[in-house]
């Protein structure tokens, strides 16, 4: 077996800043703020996402395990070493990679090189030296490259991962499903119809945070790196590693009955009804974790309505060999008498979790019944999963619903489904059990803006530089919104709701006979501008939520939601300077004729503030129009 006393050594890291390694990752909590006071359960959504820069992110230790026997002559080799150029021409100096064939032995072509200019050389040229022969022994592949991860004499603050790619099965002796890979992801590529889906499957299951990726036949080469593209985007993106989420009961308010966290380890305390930690591998940036905890709330039927500290959510990283550990944040529920119980009742993202595990049960469900020979019973299962999917509105469910009708075409017949359907749904099982990655490309359920990125380069012409992951996250930087995009827009939308709630306030406050009291009602030509003002007021302040959530959430920065914010933008800035024109006439033919008074002098002060916020609504106006141009 080759060794890695050659292994040259990497650029040195430049650390990260120690104070800024806590905004690495954010814990959000979702769950019902109230509860009845009898005993009941309770769902409650953790998500840990990865809010750092991909600037920012740790250095990666790739190892290529590539499948030469005879059985990929052709087509598919040429697609395995396109995906591979691809790759390399991906990965930075800070990162290295490695490469081992094998079909009925095992050879490692090349140390983990960090791939420079002058390595790529190297690289390109092992790659296209790639030929085939001889049988297949997944075996002996994954042995040597897990060699390879494991006598690196550079460790700390690296992230270690494996891309093992095949199409056949197992021929020599030993089962490849037996290895432990440890603290290390696998991500198995299968393709052609005739590859081993259960053992590319259970490989990957069996790393920390490993996906099964099946890719259908094709005439098309860049199949696989499109294939390649987001996991790729991911593992170049990495800015969290051994991240650990744990969730402790309150001692007599509640126990934890059931926690769903998909095919990511679990580690329970001697109770499992008191603690359970969830070790999740590597986060990318951008990428979400979510964890199901269901809580059994005690009674508390003989004491009145309080607030209940139920639980307690704590967790840990690491980044370039510094640990983190946050916060501990408890989870607290109103326990009220008159509270409703009713999942119905949950907020928006703990329905739309609930209904995604249902629809991987109802997935899986129709795998064992397709294999048990039951075609039609497994299309019934997706149907009705389908049709259960109707009553949740929101982006990630019309995802889901795209998924299961491509699933249903696959299922289609018994050839449909031996061919494509039954390992594009192992894979979409897989993809679910990780939130990662997934072999539908037109659902997108879990990618980030990098894998995006990624795969739109991917299916560029030959002829195209491939830029690298430090030119994307450049690039990133520099389409990333600034003070303009970000601030100046959020300090508008907060001077026009002030300034247009001090408008209708002062008319509000204005001591007169009435709205139809004498003279013939002094508030008449005055309902127009406090009607526009009360308008503006709420928008503005909406608009400021929309713009903080935004931020948070750049995918949410779609062209759809610029043009309708442009469109009300300009109608009520157009309505707000109506109404400040109209209020100002009719303040002046009354002062006209019947002089000044207090009345009127406020009437004056509420135009002007009036005036100034239909200025900021045009300011924010012209801002949006510059976000929409920049979108087309």
């Amino acid at each position: 077996m080759a060794s890695d006393a050659d292994e040259p050594l990497p650029p040195p890291m430049r650390p990260a800043a120690a104070a800024r390694l806590k905004w690495h990752v954010l814990l959000t909590m979702h769950h019902s703020p109230d509860a009845p006071l009898a005993p009941n359960v309770q769902k409650v959504l953790l998500e840990l996402k990865g809010v750092s820069s991909a600037a920012s992110r740790a250095p990666l230790d790739l190892v290529a395990i590539i499948d030469v026997s005879g059985s990929m002559e052709g087509d598919k080799l040429e697609s395995v070493k396109k995906a591979l150029l691809f790759v390399i021409h991906k990965l930075t100096d800070q990162d290295r990679i490695s490469i081992v064939k094998f079909d009925h032995e095992a050879t490692r072509l090349c140390p983990l090189l960090p791939v420079t200019e002058a390595s790529r050389a190297r690289l390109e040229g092992l790659v296209g030296d790639l030929k085939t022969r001889g049988r297949t022994d997944i075996r002996a592949g994954l042995l040597t490259g897990l060699d390879v991860i494991a006598n690196r004499k550079i460790t700390a603050g690296r992230a270690a991962s494996i891309m093992l790619m095949s199409d056949g099965r197992q021929i020599e002796d030993g089962d490849p499903r037996q290895f432990e890979p440890g603290n290390v992801a696998v991500h198995t590529y299968g393709f052609g119809a005739d590859h081993d889906h259960d053992v590319m499957t259970a490989i990957a299951e069996r790393s920390l945070d490993g996906v099964y990726n099946s890719v259908p036949d094709s005439d098309n080469p860049k199949e696989l790196a499109v294939a390649f593209a987001p996991i790729l985007g991911g593992l170049t993106t990495i800015v969290a590693q051994d991240i650990e989420l744990t969730v402790t009961a309150i001692q007599g308010e509640a126990t934890i009955k059931k926690v769903d966290a998909g095919t990511y380890r679990l580690r329970t305390s001697s109770d499992i009804s008191s603690s359970v930690t969830v070790s999740f591998g590597t986060l990318y940036s951008a990428e979400v974790r979510k964890v199901m905890v269901e809580l059994a709330l005690s009674d508390r039927t003989a004491s009145q309505s309080y607030r209940a500290s139920v639980a307690e959510v704590q967790y840990r990283f690491a980044f370039q060999g510094q640990e983190v550990t946050s916060r501990p944040q408890r989870i607290i529920i109103n326990r009220r008498r008159r509270a409703s119980a009713d999942p119905a009742n949950a907020p928006l993202p703990v329905q739309t979790e609930v209904a995604r595990l249902e629809h991987v049960a109802s997935i899986k469900e129709a795998v064992a019944k397709a294999d048990g020979g039951k075609l039609e019973d497994a299309r019934n299962t997706l149907r009705a999963a389908l049709e259960a999917l109707r009553r949740i509105v929101d982006p990630v469910v019309d995802m889901l619903r795209r998924e299961l009708l491509n699933l249903l075409k696959l299922f289609e017949t018994e050839e449909t489904y031996r061919n494509q359907g039954r390992s594009a749904a192992l894979s979409s099982i897989s993809s679910h059990g990780r939130q990662r990655g997934g072999p539908d490309k037109d659902t997108l359920i879990f990618v980030t803006p990098r894998m995006i990125t990624n795969l739109e380069q991917a299916k560029q012409r030959d002829d195209m530089p491939v830029p690298s992951a430090d030119q994307d996250a450049q690039l990133e930087l520099e389409e990333r919104p600034g003070w303009l995009q970000d601030v100046l827009p959020v300090a508008l939308r907060l001077l026009a709701a002030v300034l247009s709630l001090l408008a209708f306030s002062i008319v509000a406050s204005a001591r007169t006979s009435g709205w139809d009291g004498e003279y013939y009602g002094r508030y008449e030509p005055y309902r127009y501008a406090v009607a526009v003002n009360v308008i503006v007021c709420f928008y503005s302040i909406a608009q400021v939520f929309v713009r903080i959530r935004r931020s948070v959430s750049p995918q949410l920065r779609s062209t759809s939601c610029y043009c309708v914010t442009l469109f009300l933008d300009q109608v009520l800035a157009y309505l707000l300077m109506s109404a400040s024109s109209a209020a100002a006439s009719s303040n002046h033919l009354w002062v006209s004729r019947f002089g000044e008074d207090p009345f009127h002098a406020k009437i004056t002060a509420a135009v002007w503030f009036s005036f100034l916020a239909f200025l900021a609504l045009s300011a924010n106006a012209l801002i949006s129009t510059a976000n929409l141009f920049s979108r087309i």
